[in-house]
């Protein structure tokens, strides 16, 4: 298996708490990479499927796996959070260069045009069209006013849990 799939078998099996440093696709691979090594070092093998099979097969271990992955939360943490760090501070570049985030405008448009198009759909045309459609028009609309929050997340930020982990970003890249 590649790593970033037994990783995900690691984590969902034996420490569910760290799956969410799995989202971002382009850290996920270096993620997976430090739980397969933890996995790894815990089970005293040198191989990741290795690693995986002796964790299910004894409790002990999975229990030390556990602990090791929870010594090792700050490190993880620090992965997840360096993107939305960089992001941020790409903007503050932006603005310190005089030049303007277009991007991120047209975006939110898209998003809001996307979804406003999906409720006028639903809204007016529900009874002409099947109820698969319906529920999938429903699902798009949804995905379309998740973008609209995570972009609400990012420039104004999510809540204190946010702040605190701006801080801690802060304080680990010194």
């Amino acid at each position: 298996m590649d790593p970033i799939t037994i990783g995900l078998a690691l984590a969902s099996q034996f420490a569910p708490s760290i799956i969410k440093y799995f989202t971002n696709s382009e850290t996920a691979g270096a993620v997976a990479g430090q739980v397969i090594d933890i996995a790894k070092t815990v089970t005293g093998t040198q191989d990741a499927d290795q690693a995986l099979a002796a964790l299910k097969d004894d409790p002990a271990l999975a229990v030390q796996f556990k602990t090791a992955v929870m010594a090792n939360d700050a490190d993880l943490e620090k992965s997840f959070l360096a993107d939305r760090q960089d992001a941020r501070s790409r903007d503050v570049k932006l603005a310190q260069a005089g030049r303007y985030n277009w991007r991120a405008d047209i975006m939110v448009l898209l998003d809001v045009v996307g979804l406003i198009a999906c409720l006028v759909v639903l809204c007016f045309f529900r009874d002409r069209i099947p109820g698969e459609a319906v529920g999938l028009i429903s699902t798009v609309a949804a995905t379309f006013g998740l973008c609209l929050r995570d972009a609400h997340q990012f420039e104004f930020g999510s809540s204190r849990s946010s702040q605190s982990k701006d801080a801690t970003i802060q304080s680990l890249s010194k």
